[in-house]
């Protein structure tokens, strides 16, 4: 069992050895968990119809390295900047309705292989040769390598529960997953007494001695009541009852939610269940067994909470899910040791015991069994940030899009938790309709259920692009994104406008805008920090942010779409997590494409440029906006289009435009400066020129 990484004792050297023997072991765990696919094919259907199939995982727990050790300034090139582009962004689980299923033209298998070795040399290489002091804090150079190792930690967990539900013909057994032998009748589960208490959650990011994700950070302190919690996780017996009650069938157990997964997803019992003639057989990791009736039962929240409503209707108790906080004093109040000062772990976790569930009654704890490990516990609580709450420079979309009220938080881990999955402290939450291997335990209590959500955006960032999009004008300058669809929809005039595309979309008002004059409009940014933004506007209609003033003191800010103007144009746009640089197929089609300020910060702006027109109609316009702010930092110098001297004269980023689009485009406008001002405190601000420049795609417009 490898333990995740201890920061803050020990030696320089000491400590580098540890973290170069848990990298590698990593590694090598998580392509071990992959040897068990028999044949390439395996790699690239789609047994998880929420997610890529399983060659984008393949792929991205490397590039992932690479991106953020280049996003650190610690490598000074990429291995391979395709790679590492189209293995950038998963798919959050966020709706069985707004999937595609396109993919992208994915590599071989055997690509990828060459590709992690390359990653792993890398990587490996920077371990040896990086300066490395005690404690490790998230500033240090150290810490981007181990956000690389807890991530690929993670995909281990998801990548297994995607090869649960691949069909058996892909599958070979395989020796470093051994299932637990053990199965039988389950125990008759009881509640059992946990008294009133308080819980601190939350961790000092200076005083941490472990990796953590920026949720863990902050502090929160609750008093708790008491209640009564299961002795056992629910186990696949006892989940029986309700299946043969007719519990998937009774509108009446089920939320609204519940109800419209159950209209999407028409299941009749737990997704690993088999009905066969002869009754019920199970779909363990790596095979199919005869149903293991005292293993817990693997389901998701919204079957958890069915469940829940059914047994209290039945017993005629309070009986519902725990809260974060009930969970954490369930824990506490038992004195389980954290992960690091395990000499043998305490429970089904860390495949430290099976590679598989096991018993419900096994691993106990106190008069409790399975307070952590066997398989994840759902809870009622959404997940939100802890008072103080920050987001890490590397890996600023960790936690922010999952604050929706919309994730709800899973706590223990499971048989196949490693690393920080399997500390107290971890804080992972998934959208109710999703499959982990999670099960849950339930609670008799009379207290509410309190959620928080963030009421008020407080990210600088994202409150800056708030403001920026949706806030007031400044010195007269004339909010820019409107501007820019403005003149977007005068140069439109007389032309057809039936989908309109806005790169680069920010947070989304560009993209409102220019829906007042098309059926439909696309928003894609590579942030999903800021997408949410254009998300929650176009579902509730309102935001709310916070804007500093000078020093800590801050301003409160709301915006509408009605007070804009723009309540009627949330119906005609949508909004998507992308990579301007590999778009996916269905993103084609438009009679407009818009790209504001995004040329000077693609990695590759001429092979961006010189595929654009296949997007477009023919007689469609590109509009261009940029300040022309050539960094290395997002582009390299050899790739930049202008702002240099090409064999001894001035080459301009227009020169460069011109070159890169005289294949397909034609420019039917002079360029034209547009103004914009960004606010930074109320006294400090940016005033900016943007060129914006309009180009026809050559051929009869349609």
């Amino acid at each position: 069992m490898e333990r995740t990484i201890v920061l803050n004792s020990g030696t320089p050297e000491q400590k580098r050895a540890e973290i170069r023997h848990y990298f590698h072991a990593t590694f090598d765990i998580y392509e071990k968990l992959f040897d068990s696919l028999n044949q390439d094919d395996a790699y690239y259907v789609r047994p998880e119809p929420l997610r890529h199939p399983l060659i984008f995982y393949f792929g991205h727990t490397a590039t992932f390295f690479i991106n953020k050790l280049v996003l650190a300034k610690l490598l000074p090139r990429r291995i391979n900047p395709a790679f590492e582009s189209m293995f950038a962004i998963g798919v959050d689980e966020m709706s069985w309705d707004d999937l595609n299923q396109t993919h992208y033209d994915w590599p071989t298998v055997a690509a990828i292989k060459d590709y992690r070795r390359q990653v792993r040399q890398v990587v490996d290489e920077l371990i040896v040769s990086l300066p490395l002091t005690l404690p490790i804090t998230w500033e240090s150079p150290f810490w981007a390598i181990l956000m690389g190792i807890e991530h690929d930690r993670i995909h281990l967990e998801t990548s297994s529960v995607i090869i649960r539900r691949l069909d058996l013909r892909y599958i070979t057994p395989n020796q470093a997953f051994p299932r637990c032998p053990h199965s039988g009748a389950a125990p008759q589960n009881e509640l059992l007494p946990v008294a009133a208490g308080c819980v601190v959650l939350g961790k000092d990011r200076d005083q941490a001695a472990l990796y953590g994700w920026d949720n863990e950070y902050g502090r929160q302190v609750a008093m708790v009541s008491a209640f009564n919690a299961g002795r056992y996780l629910v186990s696949n017996e006892e989940f029986l009852a309700f299946v043969q009650d007719g519990g998937y069938r009774n509108a009446a157990w089920w939320t609204e939610e519940g109800r419209q997964w159950l209209c999407y997803a028409q299941p009749r019992h737990p997704l690993f269940w088999i009905a066969t003639a002869d009754g019920y057989r199970y779909r363990a990791l790596l095979e199919e067994i005869p149903m293991p009736w005292n293993w817990p039962v693997d389901v998701n929240y919204l079957e958890a909470k069915a469940f829940c409503q059914w047994k209290a209707r039945q017993t005629g108790k309070n009986i519902r899910l725990p809260t974060e906080d009930e969970w954490y004093l369930l824990h506490d109040s038992l004195g389980i040791a954290d992960q690091p000062d395990w000499d043998q772990a305490p429970g089904n976790i860390a495949l430290a015991h099976y590679a598989s569930a096991c018993p419900v009654d096994q691993f106990r704890f106190g008069e409790f069994y399975d307070v952590i490990g066997n398989v994840w516990q759902w809870t009622e609580t959404t997940i939100d940030g802890f008072p103080g709450f920050q987001v890490h420079p590397l890996y600023d979309d960790f936690s922010t899009p999952t604050f929706d009220a919309k994730h709800n938080l899973i706590k223990g881990g499971s048989w196949i938790s490693t690393g920080n999955e399997a500390i107290r402290d971890s804080r992972y939450a998934f959208r109710r309709h999703f499959f982990q291997h999670a099960g849950f335990r339930y609670v008799e209590s009379d207290a509410p259920v309190l959620n928080k959500i963030n009421l008020y955006e407080t990210d600088a960032l994202i409150a800056q692009y708030c403001e920026f999009h949706y806030g007031g004008t400044y010195f007269g300058v004339a909010n820019f994104p409107q501007r820019c669809a403005d003149i977007c929809l005068a140069h439109m005039a007389g032309r057809p406008k039936r989908r309109a595309l806005d790169l680069g979309c920010a947070v989304g008002r560009s993209t409102f805008e220019l829906a007042r004059g098309f059926d439909h409009v696309t928003g894609i940014d590579f942030s999903a920090r800021f997408i949410r933004i254009g998300v929650e506007l176009q579902e509730s209609g309102l935001i709310k942010y916070v804007l500093p003033e000078e020093g800590e003191l801050v301003g409160y800010c709301e915006t509408t779409l009605a007070q804009l103007g723009l309540q009627d144009c949330a119906a005609r746009v949508e909004f998507w997590q992308g990579d301007a640089h590999n778009l996916k197929p269905q993103f084609t089609g438009y009679d407009l494409i818009f790209c504001g300020n995004l040329i000077d910060r693609l990695y590759d702006p001429g092979k961006f440029l010189a595929d654009i027109h296949q997007r477009l109609h023919p007689g469609g316009l590109l509009v261009i906006t940029s300040p022309y702010t050539w960094l290395t930092e997002h582009t390299e110098r050899g790739k930049w289009l202008g702002g240099f001297k090409k064999d001894g004269e001035v080459h301009t980023t227009l020169d460069g435009l011109e070159a890169a689009l005289a294949a397909h485009f034609v420019r039917i406008a002079e360029p034209e400066n547009v103004e914009f001002v960004i606010r930074e405190t109320r006294r400090k601000y940016q005033h900016t020129l943007a060129e914006l420049t309009v180009w026809q795609r050559k051929g009869e417009n349609v």
